[in-house]
């Protein structure tokens, strides 16, 4: 079968032929329609997280997954073959850009009826991420004020609709060019970091999400009220500097959630969330779609189709 590889840390993602993977017991074995990429991928590409993973080289690259279950392992009954689902693979399973991929059952749920795979593809990583920071660790509550960092990436096009959904007001950070978007998506104040400071516009809020880090990661404090919440997916403050504003500091990694996923479909579904995706290409093309994404100019989500 077909899969996006690199064969060396640092290396060029190349598309070559790989077996298909033997089915585990917990798992499913997927045709895949879709798989988005993600900037993780990238990071372990690079081989920064060397010491945190143990891979097997060649990898095959990719996290998100849409497609159609062709075989369930002996534990799974949750689903059957013909199944659409959708999920994101934990990390020793990830290696979704390929004709087929193996990813355990608890991981994934039934796709939204009212997308197609490469929609359902865009949602999994940066959807749980915009919901597990918001929800789960940011306790977000109706009523509050939150600022979503990078509000037009792919994690920040989900997080301002899930944040509205649960009755916050929402300020994002994003260029004046994609303003219209996220304004579309539900953000009540637009902050063009070109050309204005953050954190002179705003003041008071409950809640950030920083997809960022860094200097942005430090300003944000600034914006919270004493009591509020910043929720990071890269990097901390200084130690004692949250503390010092009054305000509680959180830095989490993405988790597989089945259950979330099958709320997020609901939501889908029920037209309340969105997929945003800025290019689709062909699974022959995996490493264009990586220098894409690097540049930094995608908004939402970057989809491979893998069988259309």
């Amino acid at each position: 079968m077909r899969a996006a590889v690199f064969t060396k840390y640092g290396g060029a993602v190349e598309v070559v032929d790989v077996p298909v993977p033997e089915l585990l017991p917990d798992s499913v074995l997927i045709k895949v329609g879709a798989a988005a990429i993600n900037p993780i991928d990238s990071i372990i590409r690079s081989g920064y997280m060397q010491s945190l993973l143990t891979l097997q080289l060649p990898v095959t690259l990719g996290f998100d997954v849409s497609g159609v279950v062709t075989e369930c392992g002996s534990e799974v009954t949750q689903f059957q073959s013909g199944d659409e689902i959708f999920g994101r693979a934990d990390t020793l399973q990830a290696s979704t850009i390929a004709d087929f991929v193996m990813v355990k059952a608890s991981d994934l749920a039934m796709k939204p009826q009212s997308s197609t795979h490469a929609e359902a593809a865009s949602i999994p990583l940066a959807a749980l991420t915009a919901w597990e920071g918001l929800v789960s660790e940011g306790e977000i509550a109706r009523g509050q004020r939150v600022l979503i960092q990078a509000g037009s990436g792919g994690v920040g096009t989900f997080a301002i609709q899930i944040a509205k959904h649960f009755g916050a007001f929402v300020a994002t950070t994003t260029s004046a060019k994609n303003e219209a978007l996220v304004t579309s998506l539900g953000a009540d104040v637009v902050i063009d970091y070109q050309t204005q400071d953050f954190e002179a516009e705003l003041s008071d809020y409950d809640l950030v999400l920083d997809m960022l880090g860094g200097e942005t990661l430090v300003k944000s404090l600034g914006v919270l009220k004493r009591g509020g919440t910043l929720v990071s997916i890269k990097g901390s403050p200084p130690p004692g500097l949250a503390e010092q504003f009054g305000v509680t500091f959180k830095s989490f990694f993405m988790w597989p959630d089945s259950t979330i996923l099958a709320e997020l479909a609901g939501l889908v579904d029920a037209g309340v969330v969105k997929p945003v995706i800025d290019r689709v290409y062909p699974i022959a093309e995996t490493a264009d779609a990586y220098e894409y994404l690097a540049g930094g100019a995608a908004t939402g989500k970057v989809v491979i189709e893998v069988n259309p």
